[in-house]
Formats: structure tokens, C-alpha cells, sequence
């Protein structure tokens, strides 16, 4: 079928290709629906971009339990030598990306990369494509991304990449529309259809149009599937054989294990390519279009499809050929058991191995369906197995299940050891889900059990884990006493990964409530993990040196470590020590008041999919907290949230983050009741903890709302003081510590001049809020020139509309969508949402387009490439 309306689509990947040979690395995301025709459209592409570059391909396939790093085997077919070698050799996975960057880079030529259907992508493969595109930034790379966009929903595994790919300037975002009633009218021409009609059938879906239009003069079918079948049925029983089978295996399928399946009779595969159901595909066959694989299935006999299954497996088995994870999936679609509980452990291992732990989940859970009947303690190993994976996914609530059922598994069998073991091991996903108290128990139970035996790693590490559940209650004296008890054993035991992990435990304990001798414990175990090579304790020794800075108001040093930590996690892909940092570096942001960067850090957390709950909780609290501060809307929705999550964890550490932030957000929308009552929600906790920071918060917001008691003698300095009446100490403590907003707020309780400062910082921030409350009170007050602060409309900044706020107004002069905007600037249309909301109530518009209207009629944007006009 001709291609059509894809002029703009072709054009934008040729210009993302013409970067890349210049040698400015780009990555084109090509995504639409099922049948929108992008591979066609790609095909096109590279028919027509001429040889500028060495294209390499690699597939994703549609396995229940996809193989991993699969497109990476495509490529190395086609390129053979070191990157070959090592995936025979099953090299370690860090190994293999570099092998693949290294080739990429390493071309006498630019290099086109097609990833196609990476909707069904591993995991191992999205973090393969992850690493590349962080990069390439400066290679003559163009990696090209095909995917279904309406099969990547919120929790979609390849929604988190795309995530992470939102921010980057070397991206380009290809969707492929329906095409409009004028293009079906050229492609129907002289047929007998009404094009109008045929366009509301057929939603203008390419692959639809093209089964209708084939089957011209004998009426529309009632669906696609019907015209895929209608057509297959007309095949001879071997050439429908055939097109079972290949449906079966996959959407590729290699003439040699098409013919042992079909043991050697493959008359019927001439018949499959002249019905235009199969198309011919370098070493094998494939199917034309993914929906016509998907309707050939979807008409299938169940018992059919396990003899297909078993014939497949049997192929794979006696030709040598296949990995664990496809021998498994056949197993599984025969039945077979044994064959099941004979490869799926190992696929699992494999997929885990390589970085897919989603695919390692899935594995150990198609095997432990079939070892209902096998040995209790095979069981119960496979149950630790999966739910190691489960916890790393974050599926905590089934990773506690598994890790129960093994404990009771290893109690009938005997084995204390194990048993102690698994328990200690449960308390991490427990309290990571909030289920604290449940949490403390198995912890406990872990550390009788154990205790009974002599000592062992097994009790080291349980008293780590109880070290760190105390660290995180800000339990400061137990979780010291617990990490030292775990240090002793482990040292006497010589095990370096649980001593350098509960030194990080006992440095965090001492160092987040201002003790500065916590940090030799965590630059001792950020050592010992560096000398081990354990990446993830090494990126969580920076995250606990960041945050615990962040939380004593220590931010230029908080900074430094977090700084040097999201570069460290980012090189190395480990995602959720990175996400953390960030949230601390948008809290840091605030703070210092750069209020665009916290609020644009904390958007993209909060957006990200599988961002663990403590990581979202912090980003909340810092978007919360920079849209209390402008006036911005939307403050009640990110600290409800919060709320709701940080009393799952009924945790110090995570509640006085969420309520001094709600209580603030109260106080400036002059409710002194809702301010109480959220400064007092957790000041008791804060007291008996002995925590200066969060205590004196809580005791400068009930003092604003009337609380006359005094706050503890050892309260953080600069609330304490102001909470005297001392607002020149105080004022001077904010600025020592490189917070503007509360050094103003501060100086807002002194004299005239003090005043006078503290509303041209406020101004300076955007703090409307503040300075609004400042001028109202001195005109009470009977000063009768309070400065106006800014006008309506400067040419910088009108409106107290951000940098970024302006760019969003500029789009919506031009009638652009909240996706075409996203695109042009290269962030999430979530993320263009909430600027979108902020801009309208900052201009008192109702609508888009009144927007548009009043950024027009009071020339707030350049006009005809002059400034905009100041008033």
C-alpha cells in the first residue's frame, strides 16, 4: 500500500540522522498503534536515506517471558567478532554494553540502530538501550526505537526508559497518526467504497485499510481478525499447518526449526508467502504484519497449539539450538513439567544475570507452578530465588509471601539456619512496602533463631537489618549499638560486603542527627564496597551521605555527595539510589532557592514509573513545598499524596518532611488552625527522638499559629532563635546557610529595613505568598509606602511567570498541544500539564486559548523578534 501522510514523520528522522552523522548521537522514538505501519515506515526510511550509515537490527519478541538482551544477539549475528564471543561465553552484562558501545562507536561509518517492537523488550534490553543513550551524545549514532504506544500503559516496564529518555536533548519523538478521509480517498480511487465510511470503520489504521481494501467487491469484514482468518482458511491443510506453526514460535521464524517442527514437509510455506501472510526474511520467514500472527493465534485450538508447542520444544531440543528462556516457554505451552522444572531455574539465573529481573520473577514463577510436588526444600530454595527477584522489582507484597512460605517450608524441614535466615531477609521488604510493625517482628524472630546457633554471616546480617530498621525510626543509640554488634561478627567472619553495609548504618545513624563522626563510618564502608566492587552499596554509601547532610541543612555539603552520587548511580544504571538523590537534590534546590530546577527534578520523579515510595515521598514533598512557596495550584494534590504514603511508614524520617511542608502550605493560605494541627501531628515524635531540625520546625510553625510554650533548649539554631524573638540571629543563620527563602522570612519579623530586604528576596524567589503577607501586614501596620514589587508584566519575568512558564506561553500562542509542546521541549506532557495549570492561574485565564489572548494583547512575548514590551 502506498505510504502516505508521513512526509513530516520522514523528514524529522532524516534531520535526527543528518545529527548523528555529524557526529551528534540522536535516539528517534517511533511509536503508534498496532497497524499504523511502522515498519513500513522505517523501511521507507532507510530505503531512502541512501548509504550514509551501516544499519544494524535487532527484534524484540513477543515470549510470554521474553529471552534477554535478544535484539543484542541480532546484532551480534550480524557483526560477529568480540561481542559474539562473549555472549558464547556468557559474559557479565557490564561487560557486554560496554562491548556494544564500544562497537557502535567503533564503525568506519555513522551507524543506524533499529530496535524494533521494543513494547516486548526484557528488561536486560531496555537497560541496554538506557545505557547506549546516555552515551552517544557526541557519536555518529542513530538508534531507532519502534513500539506500540497504546501497549505502554503507567506500569508498562518500557514506560520507565521512556521516562528516563524525557529529559534527554538527543531524543526525537516520531508518532505515527491514523491517517485522515483525504488519504483513504486517494487510496480507494476507483473502488467501490464510501471513503467516509470506510475511515470510521477502519479508524484509518494502515493495516486495516489494506485487509478491506484487498478484499474489494466483496464487502467490508466484520473485523480484521475475520479478513486475516477469511484468508487463511482459504490455504491447503500443510499450508495451514505451516502458518500455525510459525505462528507458534514467533514473529520471526528460521527455515531450519520450521522444517524439524514440521519434519520436512514445508510444501505449504510457498502458498503462506503468495497469500501475502508471510514474507520472506533473511535466514527464515516472517509475518507480514504482527496482527495477522495475533489473529492466527487468537483462532487456534488449545490442543493444536500444545502440539505445536511440544513439536517446537523437541525441535529445539534435538537440533541443539534454543536458550533456557524459549525452552521454557515451550515447556510450559506443552505442559511439560519436567521439562519446565528443568529449564526455567536456569533462564531464570540467566535473565537475572543479565540485569532482567522482571524476566527472573517471571521465570521462577512459571517454575514454582510446576513444583507443587517436588522436595519441600527444592521449594523452598526456588521460593528465595523468587523472592529476591520479586524485592528487587519492587513487588514487595509478593516478595514477602515468598520469603513466608520458605520460612515455613525450612521450619518443617528442620533447618534453623535458613529459616533464621529468610526471616531476616523478609523484614526489607516489609518495611519498605510501610508495613513496619511486621517489619520489627520478623527482624526480631530472625535474631532468636539465630542466636540459638553459633555465629554465623546469616546472624551478622540480621543484625544489620535490625541496625538499619532502627536507623530508619531515627533510633539513633539502638542502631548504632545493632550496627556494631553486625560489624564485630562480620569482621571475625572476614565478610566485607555485610561490614561495609552496616558501617553505612551506623555512619547514617550518628551523621543525620549531627553527629560528624558518623562520616568516618561511611567513607569506611563507601571504601570497603569500592574495594569489593559492589556497585549498589557504593551508590547507597553517596546516597546516605547526601541526604543525611540534606536533613541536618548541611546542602552545599549534602550537594557535593549527591552530586557525585547520581553521576556515580547514572554511569551504572542503578536506578533506585539514583532516584533518591534526586529527590534530596530537589529538596537541596529548594532551599537554596532554585525553585525552577526542584520543581522540574521533583516533576520528573513523580512521573517516573517503578520510583520506589520513599524516593516519591521526598519529590512530593519538595514540588509541594516550591508550589506553597510561588502560589502555584495544585499544592493540596502532591501533599495529600504524600501524606497518605508517608503514614504507610509511620516513620519520623519520612512524617516530618510531609507535615512541616503541609503545615507551611497551610500558614500561607492564612489557616492558623490547619496549621497547628499539622505542626503537632508528629512534634512529640520529633521530641522523643531528639531530632533538632525537625523538632524546631515543628516548634516555629505551632509558635506562628499561636503555641506560646517553649521549644526544646536543643532546637535547630535558626528556628529557635527566631522563636525568641531574635529574628537578626536567625535571619543571619538562613544566610550562612544558603537558604534565601528563610532568611527572608526571618527578616520579615524585624525593623523597616529588614522588611525592605526581605520583600526584595521574597520578590527576587517568586515567593508571592510571603511578599503578598508582608505588604498586607505593614499597610495594617501603617507604613505608607510599602514598596509594589514587580509590575504586572516586566520583560523578563511578567507576571512572575518562570523561564519555563514563558516557554509554555510562547507554545500556546501558536495553538500547540500539550504533546507537540512536550516534544518541543523535550519533557513529559504530564509535565506540560502542570505548567499549563500554573501559567493560567498566574494570567487569571480561564482557557487556553484567553491565555493565548491576553499574552498576545499585552505583548508579554517578543514581538516580531523585539523584547517583550515593559510596562
Amino acid at each position: 500500500m502506498e505510504l502516505l501522510e508521513r512526509d513530516h514523520e520522514l523528514q524529522t528522522l532524516a534531520v535526527a540522522l543528518g545529527e548523528a552523522v555529524a557526529g551528534e548521537g540522536r535516539i528517534a522514538l517511533v511509536s503508534g498503534e498496532a497497524g499504523i505501519g511502522k515498519t513500513s515506515f522505517v523501511d521507507r526510511f532507510i530505503a531512502t536515506a541512501g548509504r550514509p550509515a551501516r544499519l544494524l537490527k535487532g527484534q524484540c519478541d513477543s515470549l510470554s517471558t521474553p529471552s534477554p538482551l535478544g535484539p543484542l544477539y541480532d546484532v551480534a549475528r550480524q557483526t560477529g567478532g568480540r561481542l559474539s564471543a562473549q555472549l558464547e561465553a556468557e559474559a557479565p552484562r557490564a561487560a557486554l554494553f560496554s562491548t556494544m558501545l564500544d562497537l557502535l562507536r567503533g564503525q568506519p561509518q555513522p551507524v543506524i540502530l533499529l530496535v524494533e517492537d521494543v513494547h516486548w523488550a526484557d528488561e536486560a534490553t531496555l537497560d541496554l538501550i538506557k545505557y547506549l543513550g546516555r552515551r552517544i551524545a557526541e557519536s555518529p549514532v542513530l538508534i531507532v526505537l519502534t513500539y506500540r504506544d497504546d501497549e505502554v500503559g503507567a506500569q508498562h516496564p518500557l514506560r520507565l526508559l521512556l521516562g528516563d529518555l524525557a529529559m534527554s536533548r538527543i531524543v526525537r519523538r516520531i508518532e505515527l497518526r491514523s491517517l485522515t478521509v483525504d488519504a483513504v480517498r486517494r487510496l480507494v480511487a476507483e473502488l467501490p467504497f464510501d471513503a467516509l465510511a470506510l475511515h470510521r470503520q477502519t479508524g484509518g489504521n494502515p493495516f486495516f485499510l489494506a485487509e478491506v481494501l484487498e478484499h474489494a467487491g466483496r464487502g467490508v469484514p466484520q473485523t480484521v481478525y475475520d479478513a486475516v482468518l477469511a484468508r487463511a482458511a482459504k490455504l491447503r491443510p500443510a499450508a495451514r499447518a505451516m502458518l500455525e506453526a510459525a505462528a507458534v514460535i514467533g514473529s520471526r521464524v528460521e527455515h531450519a526449526l520450521l522444517e524439524r517442527v514440521q519434519r520436512g514437509a514445508v510444501d505449504g510455506l510457498s502458498d503462506c508467502l503468495a497469500a501475502g501472510l508471510l514474507a520472506p526474511a533473511e535466514t527464515g520467514v516472517a509475518f507480514r504484519h504482527e496482527l495477522v500472527r495475533d489473529a492466527v493465534l487468537a483462532g487456534l485450538d488449545p490442543g493444536r497449539r500444545r502440539e505445536i508447542c511440544r513439536a517446537v520444544l523437541d525441535a529445539l531440543r534435538s537440533g541443539g539450538r534454543g536458550d533456557d528462556a524459549q525452552l521454557a516457554h515451550f515447556a510450559e505451552g506443552a505442559g511439560d513439567g519436567a521439562a519446565v522444572l528443568e529449564f526455567g531455574p536456569a533462564a531464570a539465573r540467566a535473565a537475572a544475570a543479565a540485569g532482567a529481573h522482571c524476566a527472573a520473577a517471571n521465570q521462577y514463577r512459571r517454575v514454582l507452578a510446576f513444583a507443587a510436588n517436588r522436595a519441600p526444600t527444592e521449594r523452598a530454595r526456588l521460593l528465595e530465588a523468587y523472592a529476591q527477584e520479586c524485592a528487587i522489582v519492587d513487588d514487595l507484597a509478593e516478595a514477602a509471601r515468598a520469603r513466608d512460605e520458605a520460612i515455613q517450608l525450612w521450619r518443617r524441614a528442620g533447618d534453623r539456619l535458613r529459616e533464621g535466615e529468610n526471616l531476616a531477609a523478609l523484614a526489607w521488604p516489609l518495611v519498605r512496602s510501610g508495613r513496619n510493625a511486621a517489619a520489627e517482628e520478623a527482624s526480631r524472630r530472625a535474631i532468636e533463631t539465630l542466636e540459638a546457633m553459633p555465629p554465623t554471616r546469616q546472624l551478622a546480617d540480621a543484625y544489620r537489618i535490625q541496625a538499619h530498621l532502627r536507623m530508619l525510626h531515627r533510633d539513633r543509640r539502638p542502631a548504632v549499638r545493632w550496627g556494631r554488634k553486625a560489624i564485630a561478627l562480620a569482621t571475625r567472619l572476614d565478610d566485607d560486603a555485610i561490614v561495609a553495609a552496616a558501617e553505612n548504618v551506623v555512619g547514617s545513624a550518628m551523621l543525620v542527627f549531627g553527629n560528624e563522626r558518623g562520616r568516618p563510618h561511611l567513607e569506611r564502608g563507601l571504601a570497603l564496597a569500592r574495594k569489593a566492587g559492589l556497585d549498589a552499596l557504593v551508590g547507597q554509601s553517596y546516597s546516605d551521605l547526601g541526604s543525611c547532610y540534606g536533613e541536618q541543612y548541611s546542602f552545599t555539603e549534602a550537594e557535593g555527595h549527591l552530586a557525585s552520587g547520581i553521576t556515580y548511580t547514572a554511569e551504572r544504571d542503578l536506578d533506585h539510589a539514583n532516584h533518591y538523590m534526586r529527590s534530596w537534590l530537589a529538596l537541596t534546590r529548594l532551599y537554596q532557592g532554585r525553585w525552577d530546577e526542584a520543581a522540574e527534578i521533583a516533576t520528573a520523579l513523580i512521573e517516573g514509573p517503578h520510583v520506589a515510595m520513599v524516593s516519591r515521598i521526598m519529590a512530593l514533598v519538595a514540588l509541594g513545598r516550591v508550589r506553597a512557596r510561588r502560589g502555584d495550584p495544585g499544592v493540596a494534590a502532591v501533599l495529600d499524596e504524600a501524606l497518605d504514603l508517608a503514614l504507610q511508614t509511620d516513620t519520623l524520617q519520612r512524617l516530618a518532611p510531609v507535615r512541616t511542608a503541609r503545615a507551611e502550605a497551610a500558614w500561607l493560605s492564612d489557616q492558623p488552625e490547619r496549621t497547628m494541627a499539622e505542626a503537632a501531628a508528629a512534634y512529640e515524635l520529633a521530641v522523643r527522638h531528639g531530632h533538632r531540625w525537625h523538632a524546631g520546625e515543628f516548634s516555629f510553625w505551632r509558635w506562628r499559629a499561636g503555641d506560646r510554650n517553649d521549644p526544646p533548649r536543643w532546637a535547630a539554631p535558626p528556628f529557635l532563635l527566631q522563636v525568641k524573638g531574635d529574628w537578626q540571629g536567625a535571619a543571619a543563620a538562613w544566610d550562612r546557610l544558603g537558604c534565601p527563602y528563610e532568611q527572608a522570612r526571618a527578616l520579615a519579623d524585624g525593623d523597616m529595613p529588614a522588611r525592605l530586604t526581605a520583600l526584595e528576596i521574597f520578590d527576587r524567589l517568586g515567593a508571592a505568598p510571603a511578599a503578598a503577607a508582608l505588604r498586607q501586614r505593614m499597610r495594617v501596620e501603617g507604613v505608607r509606602r510599602v514598596p509594589r514589587g514587580p509590575r504586572a508584566a516586566t520583560r523578563h519575568n511578567p507576571l512572575g511567570l518562570t523561564p519555563r512558564e514563558m516557554q509554555i506561553l510562547d507554545c500556546l500562542t501558536q495553538g500547540l498541544s500539550n504533546g507537540q509542546i512536550g516534544t518541543r521541549l523535550h519533557v513529559s506532557p504530564k509535565t506540560v500539564d502542570h505548567h499549563v495549570s500554573s501559567v493560567l492561574a498566574k494570567l487569571g485565564a480561564c482557557t487556553r486559548g484567553e491565555a493565548a489572548r491576553i499574552a498576545l494583547e499585552q505583548r508579554l512575548l517578543p514581538q516580531n523578534g523585539e523584547g517583550a514590551a515593559a510596562k
